[in-house]
Protein backbone atom coordinates (compact mmCIF):
# COMPACT_ATOMS: atom_id res chain seq x y z
CA UNK A 1 0.00 0.00 0.00
CA UNK A 2 1.50 3.59 -0.82
CA UNK A 3 0.22 6.81 0.01
CA UNK A 4 -1.78 7.37 -3.42
CA UNK A 5 -3.98 3.53 -2.45
CA UNK A 6 -4.96 5.78 0.55
CA UNK A 7 -8.25 7.39 -1.10
CA UNK A 8 -10.50 7.32 1.79
CA UNK A 9 -13.58 9.36 2.60
CA UNK A 10 -12.01 11.36 4.82
CA UNK A 11 -9.09 14.01 5.32
CA UNK A 12 -5.84 12.99 5.59
CA UNK A 13 -5.50 14.23 9.43
CA UNK A 14 -8.02 11.92 10.25
CA UNK A 15 -6.22 9.40 8.10
CA UNK A 16 -2.91 10.28 10.18
CA UNK A 17 -4.32 10.29 13.30
CA UNK A 18 -6.21 7.03 13.17
CA UNK A 19 -2.80 5.34 11.57
CA UNK A 20 -0.84 6.78 14.85
CA UNK A 21 -3.64 5.70 17.39
CA UNK A 22 -4.21 2.02 15.75
CA UNK A 23 0.01 2.07 16.04
CA UNK A 24 0.04 3.01 20.08
CA UNK A 25 -2.26 0.13 20.73
CA UNK A 26 -0.16 -2.11 19.04
CA UNK A 27 3.03 -1.02 20.62
CA UNK A 28 1.39 -0.39 23.73
CA UNK A 29 0.71 -4.40 23.56
CA UNK A 30 4.38 -5.05 22.41
CA UNK A 31 5.54 -3.17 25.44
CA UNK A 32 3.68 -5.62 27.96
CA UNK A 33 5.64 -8.45 26.40
CA UNK A 34 8.94 -7.19 26.27
CA UNK A 35 8.99 -5.76 30.07
CA UNK A 36 7.54 -9.20 30.83
CA UNK A 37 10.48 -10.60 29.20
CA UNK A 38 13.32 -8.08 30.56
CA UNK A 39 11.66 -7.38 33.79
CA UNK A 40 9.72 -10.04 35.22
CA UNK A 41 11.93 -13.11 33.42
CA UNK A 42 14.96 -11.24 33.43
CA UNK A 43 16.11 -12.11 30.07
CA UNK A 44 19.18 -9.84 29.19
CA UNK A 45 18.07 -6.56 27.17
CA UNK A 46 20.52 -6.97 24.73
CA UNK A 47 19.69 -10.33 23.46
CA UNK A 48 15.43 -9.37 23.61
CA UNK A 49 15.72 -6.39 21.34
CA UNK A 50 17.65 -9.03 18.90
CA UNK A 51 14.90 -11.80 18.77
CA UNK A 52 12.49 -9.76 18.96
CA UNK A 53 13.00 -8.05 15.64
CA UNK A 54 14.46 -11.41 14.14
CA UNK A 55 11.49 -12.86 14.83
CA UNK A 56 9.68 -9.61 12.89
CA UNK A 57 12.12 -9.94 10.09
CA UNK A 58 10.66 -13.66 10.01
CA UNK A 59 7.10 -12.98 9.69
CA UNK A 60 7.87 -10.19 7.04
CA UNK A 61 9.31 -12.76 4.55
CA UNK A 62 5.81 -13.28 3.23
CA UNK A 63 5.46 -9.57 2.65
CA UNK A 64 8.93 -9.45 1.41
CA UNK A 65 7.69 -12.60 -1.12
CA UNK A 66 4.67 -10.41 -2.38
CA UNK A 67 6.43 -7.27 -2.98
CA UNK A 68 9.62 -9.02 -4.42
CA UNK A 69 12.95 -7.61 -4.47
CA UNK A 70 11.87 -4.59 -6.13
CA UNK A 71 11.16 -3.69 -2.80
CA UNK A 72 14.45 -3.02 -1.69
CA UNK A 73 15.60 -1.03 -4.34
CA UNK A 74 15.93 2.74 -3.44
CA UNK A 75 18.49 5.67 -4.29
CA UNK A 76 18.95 6.31 -1.19
CA UNK A 77 20.55 3.58 0.76
CA UNK A 78 23.02 5.53 3.41
CA UNK A 79 19.99 7.67 4.54
CA UNK A 80 18.02 3.90 5.13
CA UNK A 81 21.40 2.52 7.14
CA UNK A 82 21.75 5.96 9.11
CA UNK A 83 17.73 5.66 10.37
CA UNK A 84 18.02 1.89 11.13
CA UNK A 85 20.90 2.69 13.15
CA UNK A 86 19.25 5.26 14.95
CA UNK A 87 16.00 2.93 15.55
CA UNK A 88 18.56 0.60 16.79
CA UNK A 89 19.98 2.21 19.47
CA UNK A 90 16.94 3.42 20.47
CA UNK A 91 15.51 0.09 20.59
CA UNK A 92 18.79 -1.15 22.79
CA UNK A 93 18.10 1.56 25.28
CA UNK A 94 14.02 1.27 25.44
CA UNK A 95 14.23 -3.03 26.17
CA UNK A 96 16.82 -1.88 28.72
CA UNK A 97 14.38 0.62 30.41
CA UNK A 98 11.45 -1.40 30.40
CA UNK A 99 13.74 -3.58 32.31
CA UNK A 100 14.01 -1.32 35.32
CA UNK A 101 10.79 0.88 35.06
CA UNK A 102 6.59 0.76 35.15
CA UNK A 103 5.80 0.59 31.61
CA UNK A 104 3.34 4.35 32.46
CA UNK A 105 6.92 5.39 33.74
CA UNK A 106 8.84 4.73 30.85
CA UNK A 107 6.60 6.07 28.37
CA UNK A 108 5.79 9.35 30.31
CA UNK A 109 9.52 9.94 28.94
CA UNK A 110 9.33 8.64 26.23
CA UNK A 111 7.12 11.50 25.44
CA UNK A 112 9.63 14.13 25.30
CA UNK A 113 10.23 12.56 21.78
CA UNK A 114 7.71 15.19 20.15
CA UNK A 115 10.33 17.90 21.30
CA UNK A 116 12.77 16.76 19.29
CA UNK A 117 10.81 15.79 16.48
CA UNK A 118 9.25 19.45 15.79
CA UNK A 119 12.27 20.76 16.12
CA UNK A 120 13.98 18.20 13.96
CA UNK A 121 11.24 19.07 11.55
CA UNK A 122 11.44 22.94 11.85
CA UNK A 123 15.07 23.03 10.97
CA UNK A 124 15.61 19.86 8.40
CA UNK A 125 12.58 19.73 6.89
CA UNK A 126 11.12 22.87 6.75
CA UNK A 127 7.81 22.33 7.43
CA UNK A 128 5.81 24.73 9.21
CA UNK A 129 5.16 24.87 13.23
CA UNK A 130 2.72 26.72 13.81
CA UNK A 131 1.45 27.87 17.40
CA UNK A 132 -1.44 25.46 17.99
CA UNK A 133 0.81 22.84 17.07
CA UNK A 134 3.76 24.00 19.33
CA UNK A 135 1.29 24.41 22.07
CA UNK A 136 -0.71 20.97 21.73
CA UNK A 137 3.40 19.11 21.79
CA UNK A 138 4.05 21.53 24.84
CA UNK A 139 0.44 20.35 26.63
CA UNK A 140 1.29 16.66 25.99
CA UNK A 141 4.37 16.91 27.19
CA UNK A 142 3.57 18.91 30.75
CA UNK A 143 1.00 16.01 31.03
CA UNK A 144 3.61 13.46 30.79
CA UNK A 145 5.97 15.69 33.39
CA UNK A 146 3.33 15.81 35.83
CA UNK A 147 2.71 11.53 35.56
CA UNK A 148 6.63 11.14 35.83
CA UNK A 149 7.56 13.67 38.73
CA UNK A 150 11.23 13.76 38.26
CA UNK A 151 11.61 15.64 41.33
CA UNK A 152 9.96 12.85 43.62
CA UNK A 153 12.37 10.35 45.62
CA UNK A 154 11.38 8.05 43.87
CA UNK A 155 13.00 9.09 40.01
CA UNK A 156 15.35 6.64 39.09
CA UNK A 157 18.82 7.46 37.22
CA UNK A 158 17.53 4.21 35.06
CA UNK A 159 14.49 6.23 34.03
CA UNK A 160 16.80 8.16 31.89
CA UNK A 161 17.30 5.33 29.28
CA UNK A 162 13.55 5.97 27.80
CA UNK A 163 14.44 9.62 27.37
CA UNK A 164 17.77 8.32 25.20
CA UNK A 165 15.51 6.17 23.26
CA UNK A 166 13.21 9.26 23.10
CA UNK A 167 16.12 11.26 21.56
CA UNK A 168 17.70 8.19 19.12
CA UNK A 169 13.87 7.83 17.57
CA UNK A 170 12.87 11.35 17.22
CA UNK A 171 16.32 11.20 14.98
CA UNK A 172 14.81 7.92 13.15
CA UNK A 173 11.42 9.84 12.57
CA UNK A 174 12.27 12.62 10.83
CA UNK A 175 14.68 10.88 8.55
CA UNK A 176 11.42 8.15 7.82
CA UNK A 177 9.38 11.53 7.15
CA UNK A 178 11.94 12.65 4.75
CA UNK A 179 11.53 9.34 2.86
CA UNK A 180 8.02 8.93 2.68
CA UNK A 181 7.75 11.42 0.10
CA UNK A 182 9.99 9.86 -2.24
CA UNK A 183 10.09 5.80 -1.08
CA UNK A 184 6.76 3.68 -0.63
CA UNK A 185 5.90 2.54 2.93
CA UNK A 186 7.01 -1.02 2.01
CA UNK A 187 10.47 0.16 1.37
CA UNK A 188 10.62 1.87 4.35
CA UNK A 189 9.28 -1.08 6.46
CA UNK A 190 11.22 -3.42 5.19
CA UNK A 191 14.69 -1.79 5.22
CA UNK A 192 14.22 -1.49 9.00
CA UNK A 193 12.95 -4.73 9.54
CA UNK A 194 16.05 -6.02 7.29
CA UNK A 195 18.70 -3.59 8.81
CA UNK A 196 17.96 -4.09 12.46
CA UNK A 197 18.31 -8.21 12.70
CA UNK A 198 21.80 -7.53 11.82
CA UNK A 199 22.49 -4.45 13.85
CA UNK A 200 20.71 -5.87 17.23
CA UNK A 201 22.19 -9.24 16.50
CA UNK A 202 25.87 -7.47 16.83
CA UNK A 203 24.89 -5.79 20.13
CA UNK A 204 23.57 -8.81 21.55
CA UNK A 205 26.89 -10.81 20.82
CA UNK A 206 28.82 -8.16 22.49
CA UNK A 207 26.55 -8.26 25.56
CA UNK A 208 26.47 -11.76 26.02
CA UNK A 209 24.41 -13.70 23.79
CA UNK A 210 21.47 -15.96 25.51
CA UNK A 211 19.09 -17.64 23.35
CA UNK A 212 15.64 -18.16 24.39
CA UNK A 213 13.78 -21.06 26.24
CA UNK A 214 10.75 -22.92 25.52
CA UNK A 215 8.50 -20.72 27.79
CA UNK A 216 10.38 -17.34 26.45
CA UNK A 217 9.85 -18.47 22.88
CA UNK A 218 5.93 -17.61 22.47
CA UNK A 219 6.46 -14.24 23.89
CA UNK A 220 9.08 -13.62 21.22
CA UNK A 221 7.14 -14.49 18.53
CA UNK A 222 4.35 -12.53 19.72
CA UNK A 223 6.38 -9.56 19.87
CA UNK A 224 7.85 -9.94 16.32
CA UNK A 225 4.67 -10.02 15.52
CA UNK A 226 3.56 -6.78 16.89
CA UNK A 227 6.70 -5.64 15.75
CA UNK A 228 5.71 -5.59 12.26
CA UNK A 229 1.77 -4.82 12.55
CA UNK A 230 2.92 -1.30 14.97
CA UNK A 231 5.97 -0.63 12.55
CA UNK A 232 3.72 -0.36 9.51
CA UNK A 233 1.00 1.43 10.96
CA UNK A 234 3.80 4.17 12.37
CA UNK A 235 4.66 4.82 8.57
CA UNK A 236 1.72 5.15 7.16
CA UNK A 237 0.59 7.76 9.46
CA UNK A 238 3.91 9.65 8.46
CA UNK A 239 2.98 8.93 4.72
CA UNK A 240 -0.40 10.28 5.87
CA UNK A 241 0.41 14.02 7.23
CA UNK A 242 3.39 16.14 8.51
CA UNK A 243 5.26 14.65 11.19
CA UNK A 244 4.73 17.72 13.48
CA UNK A 245 0.91 17.19 13.25
CA UNK A 246 0.55 13.35 13.56
CA UNK A 247 3.17 13.16 16.18
CA UNK A 248 1.00 14.68 19.38
CA UNK A 249 -1.09 11.54 18.84
CA UNK A 250 1.44 9.41 19.55
CA UNK A 251 1.11 11.18 23.37
CA UNK A 252 -2.35 8.75 23.69
CA UNK A 253 -0.18 5.68 23.87
CA UNK A 254 0.09 6.95 27.52
CA UNK A 255 -3.36 6.00 28.87
CA UNK A 256 -2.83 2.88 26.78
CA UNK A 257 0.42 1.80 28.46
CA UNK A 258 -1.06 3.28 31.90
CA UNK A 259 -4.24 0.51 31.05
CA UNK A 260 -1.93 -2.55 29.99
CA UNK A 261 0.47 -1.90 32.71
CA UNK A 262 -2.34 -2.19 35.21
CA UNK A 263 -3.98 -5.28 34.36
CA UNK A 264 -1.11 -7.66 32.86
CA UNK A 265 1.31 -5.98 35.96
CA UNK A 266 -0.79 -4.23 38.48
CA UNK A 267 0.84 -0.94 38.24
CA UNK A 268 -1.25 1.52 39.76
CA UNK A 269 0.49 5.42 39.67
CA UNK A 270 -0.46 8.31 41.86
CA UNK A 271 -3.71 9.93 41.03
CA UNK A 272 -1.17 12.86 39.13
CA UNK A 273 -1.42 10.11 36.27
CA UNK A 274 -5.01 11.18 35.31
CA UNK A 275 -4.64 15.06 35.31
CA UNK A 276 -1.64 14.75 32.65
CA UNK A 277 -3.53 11.89 30.98
CA UNK A 278 -6.42 14.24 30.60
CA UNK A 279 -4.28 17.26 29.85
CA UNK A 280 -2.64 14.98 26.83
CA UNK A 281 -5.97 13.52 25.64
CA UNK A 282 -6.94 17.23 25.03
CA UNK A 283 -3.73 17.93 23.67
CA UNK A 284 -3.93 15.42 20.55
CA UNK A 285 -7.73 16.19 20.03
CA UNK A 286 -7.47 19.93 19.83
CA UNK A 287 -4.78 19.34 17.16
CA UNK A 288 -7.04 17.29 14.98
CA UNK A 289 -9.57 19.56 14.60
CA UNK A 290 -7.29 22.14 14.44
CA UNK A 291 -5.90 20.54 11.71
CA UNK A 292 -8.80 19.07 9.87
CA UNK A 293 -10.12 23.20 9.97
CA UNK A 294 -7.25 23.80 8.18
CA UNK A 295 -7.77 21.37 5.50
CA UNK A 296 -11.10 22.85 4.64
CA UNK A 297 -10.54 26.09 4.80
CA UNK A 298 -7.99 25.32 2.09
CA UNK A 299 -9.92 23.02 0.32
Amino acid sequence: MNQSSLAMPYSRALAGAAFMVLGGVAFSLLNVVTQWLAMTLAFPAASAAFWQYGFAFLFSLPFLRRAGLSAMRTDHPWRHVVRVAFAALGVQAWVSGLASVPIWQAIALVMTSPFFIILGARLFLGERVGAARWTATGVGFAGAMIILQPWSDSFTWAALLPVVSAVLWGASSLITKSLTGIEKPETITVWLLVLLTPINGGLALAAGFAAPTAATLALFLLAGLLTVVAQYLLTLAYASADAAYVQPFDDLKLPLNVLAGWIFFGYAPAGYLWLGAALILGASLFIMRNEMRREKQTS
